[in-house]
């Protein structure tokens, strides 16, 4: 580490800590030539996950965007925020696990509506009639029949 105040990269660590959600480290250190001290913080380097969109386009994987749609599908539903943000949070780890830093929005849209169907019936044919673009009333239905064969 470089120290801020003349250059030299020798120093020694006087005190480290843990910051209180533990994603972060706090490290005091002194400059073995001008020997005045400085702050360091050390975090784990968050990977960029990229999302593949049906027409080939690649963007960041959004947290809030994902959440918001969600909402969106359980809008005036007895389902709490903290059940939606778990359902983001277990999208997460399956990333963390994946080799391969990107996912289609197929494999999160199908994830989603394995939760919702769990969840909520209504939040789930909510979503996946924007998620697989119903055009008609038959396509509800159909879904709707899907579902209730599937309960049986």
């Amino acid at each position: 580490m470089r120290c801020p105040f003349c250059g030299v990269t020798k120093d020694r660590v006087v005190d480290s800590r843990m910051s209180k959600d533990g994603a972060m480290i706090r490290r005091r250190r002194e400059c073995s030539a001008c020997l005045k001290r400085f702050t360091t913080y050390e975090e784990i380097e968050d990977v960029t996950y990229v999302v593949v969109k049906k027409d080939r386009r690649r963007e960041p994987f959004d947290r809030q965007k994902l959440l918001a749609g969600l909402k969106r599908a359980c809008e005036k539903r007895p389902i709490g925020t903290v059940q939606l943000e778990e359902i983001v949070n277990e999208i997460e780890r399956e990333l963390h696990t994946k080799a391969d830093k990107e996912i289609s929005t197929h494999e999160i849209g199908e994830y989603v509506m394995d939760e919702l169907r769990a969840l909520d019936q209504v939040a789930y044919v909510r979503f996946a009639s924007v998620y697989r673009d119903f055009k008609s009333a038959d396509q509800f239905l159909a879904e709707l029949e899907h579902l209730l064969h599937a309960d049986r």
